[in-house]
């Protein structure tokens, strides 16, 4: 059965790909008819029905958001207004772990985790890490690099203190944040809401993990 998304990510791509070439505010007002269109309609109905598939399953609310286009340039030496590129995410608990979704004229990823941890969440990650809950998230980080989700790099160079630099899950100590992303082949690309939902379910152990540790 078709998608009834499939068009979302080529037509994405093409326009992202013409933004990135006439990065302006006079194209991007001139085309705004068809980035509403094209993109920002049909986002926003993914959005929908991948939030409320997931409520289903997960049984509490779930939140998308799309991410505006424009950029803020204040404090940037960058000074072209709009991203080349279209994001999402649905938040899923309350440890506020998140499903990701990125298209870009040269990438297209589904991912999850966690952005960054917070202030309260930061000295709980590290105690629960150097504990029976550090062995349960490297067995998952593992199992979810086996099925095509890379983890993304530590923030810190070294093993915080007080832990020892030899401590067995030293790099999940170095932590700030836990990110993974998979590139999306071009099957999953054609059907983009079965490719999340399938996102979710693979990293759903995770958020669950990480849930129970580190929610709010």
């Amino acid at each position: 059965m078709t998608d009834a998304f499939a068009q979302l990510i080529p037509d994405a791509r093409a326009f992202l790909a013409d933004l990135a070439e006439n990065n302006s505010r006079d194209w991007f007002t001139a085309h705004n008819d068809r980035y509403d269109a094209q993109l920002k309609a049909p986002a926003l109905r993914l959005m929908d029905e991948v939030a409320q598939a997931i409520t289903r399953r997960h049984g509490t609310q779930v939140t998308g958001k799309l991410f505006r286009p424009q950029r803020d340039v204040r404090f940037s030496k960058d000074k072209t207004p709009y991203t080349t590129h279209l994001h999402m995410m649905w938040t899923l608990n309350g440890a506020g772990c998140a499903l990701f979704f990125g298209i870009a004229p040269d990438y297209c990823t589904a991912g999850g985790g966690l952005m960054g941890f917070s202030n309260t969440q930061m000295p709980r990650w590290r105690q629960a890490i150097d504990g029976a809950f550090g062995d349960e998230t490297a067995a998952l980080v593992d199992i979810l690099a086996l099925k095509g989700f890379a983890v993304g790099e530590p923030e810190l160079k070294r093993v915080p203190a007080p832990y020892s630099k030899a401590h067995p899950h030293g790099v999940l100590l170095q932590r700030k944040s836990l990110t993974f992303w998979h590139e999306m082949t071009p099957r999953e690309q054609a059907a983009p809401m079965g490719a999340l939902l399938s996102a979710y379910l693979t990293q759903e152990p995770m958020f669950a993990l990480l849930d129970s540790a580190l929610a709010e």
